[in-house]
C-alpha cells in the first residue's frame, strides 16, 4: 500500500525546502561524479560507487552541516585499466589513503540554492572546497520515506592535493587537466 502523507517540508524565502533534522544520504540513489579533460579536449568522467554520509539540516541553514566519507578504492571511469591507475601511487593512492572526506556548511542559502564550503581531505591533505547547490525537492517514496534530492557542482585543482601526475603532449599541453569539475547528485532520506 502506498503511503500517501504529505512530504516534510518548510518554506523559506518563499520556497519549500527540505525540514530541519539529519538527512541520510541513500548511496544506491546518489552520484558523487567528477570529469577532467583527457588529451586536452575529451572530457572523460568517473564516480566513486561507495560512499556514507549525512546532511544535518538546521533551522537556520548556515547551521547546516554535511558529512560524507567516501571509499577512494571504489573510483569506476569505465575503463579497468584506467581505474587501476587512478587507485595507484600516481594518483589517488588507495592503499595509502583509502577514504576522502568532505565536511561543509552553507555560507550562503537563499530559498532553495546557495553555496556550501567545506573542507575535503583526500590523500592525507585537507584543502577548501566550495560547491554551489540546491535543494532540488522532497518527496514521500513509496514506502513512506522523506526523501530530499540536492544537487551539487564545483571545481577543484587536482595539485592542491599532491595529485600530480601527468604526461606532456608532443603537440602542446598535457595528458590530463589539472582542473577537475565535481558534479553530485544526492538523495537522502529523513532519519526518524
Amino acid at each position: 500500500m502506498a503511503h500517501t502523507s504529505t512530504p516534510t517540508v518548510r518554506l523559506l524565502d518563499g520556497v519549500d525546502v527540505p525540514a530541519a533534522g539529519r538527512w541520510r544520504i541513500d548511496p544506491g540513489h546518489a552520484d558523487l561524479g567528477f570529469v577532467g579533460r583527457h588529451l586536452v579536449f575529451n572530457k572523460v568522467r568517473g564516480r566513486f560507487r561507495s560512499f556514507e554520509g549525512h546532511v544535518d539540516i538546521a533551522s537556520d541553514p548556515l547551521q547546516s552541516v554535511v558529512d560524507v566519507t567516501i571509499d577512494v578504492a571504489s573510483v569506476d571511469s569505465g575503463d579497468a585499466a584506467r581505474d587501476d591507475h587512478l587507485r595507484s601511487g600516481d594518483l589517488f593512492d588507495v592503499e595509502r589513503f583509502p577514504t576522502a572526506t568532505f565536511r561543509g556548511r552553507p555560507n550562503r542559502w537563499s530559498g532553495s540554492t546557495g553555496t556550501v564550503v567545506g573542507e575535503l581531505t583526500l590523500k592525507g591533505v585537507t584543502r577548501p572546497v566550495e560547491l554551489e547547490v540546491a535543494a532540488v525537492g522532497v518527496v514521500t517514496d513509496p514506502w513512506g520515506g522523506e526523501r530530499a534530492v540536492f544537487s551539487a557542482s564545483g571545481t577543484v585543482n587536482r595539485h592542491d592535493w599532491g595529485i600530480t601526475w601527468n604526461m606532456p603532449l608532443a603537440g602542446g599541453g598535457l595528458l590530463v587537466s589539472r582542473e577537475i569539475n565535481l558534479e553530485i547528485e544526492v538523495e537522502a532520506v529523513l532519519d526518524r
